[in-house]
């Protein structure tokens, strides 16, 4: 039994390590409602192209017809909006299906937050989204849940010019 004692603590201690040395920069965190969020007005110096993948839901409607919008940015005040990503005649965010945008807005250091805003009465749940950025990592948030009607719904980890993974 006392050899048992002492063998508990050092197996843990080795499943965790792994885990608390990890190199990947992922925060296990819930999308959030936002209140107050406004648009911001471009202040474009230089235009940047985002390839935007939306991963629905498995547990979503087979498909929706509401309109969703996105918004993201950095710590820095840029942010890039597209006002309408839906096309139900394209078969846009039909369940366990990736849509892929290209969106255009202002260059932006290193994407720290991202909004979503649906607007209908079919509701929608979107898995994740994943934002590539030129000369930079590409940046996912997990979302795995509904989203509300009528307000904005994401995440905001910014922390200075810090911008981490949420998965």
């Amino acid at each position: 039994m006392v050899k048992l004692a002492w063998f508990l603590p050092l197996l843990i201690l080795l499943f965790t390590l792994p885990l608390i040395f990890s190199q990947s920069k992922s925060l296990q965190t819930q999308p959030q409602l936002l209140k107050s969020f406004k648009i911001k007005s471009p202040k474009v110096t230089s235009t940047c192209s985002y390839t935007v993948t939306i991963k629905t839901s498995c547990s979503s409607p087979s498909y929706t017809r509401d309109k969703v919008s996105l918004a993201f940015g950095d710590a820095y005040g840029n942010e890039v909006y597209a006002a309408k990503l839906d096309d139900p005649r394209s078969r846009t965010f039909e369940r366990c299906s990736t849509d892929t945008f290209k969106i255009s807005g202002p260059c932006m250091y290193k994407i720290c937050y991202v909004y979503m805003l649906r607007r209908g009465s079919d509701g929608w749940k979107p898995e994740s989204v994943k934002i590539y950025a030129p000369n930079s990592k590409a940046v996912s948030f997990t979302y795995n849940t509904f989203l509300p009607n009528g307000v904005w719904y994401g995440f905001k980890v910014c922390n200075g010019d810090l911008a981490i993974s949420v998965s």
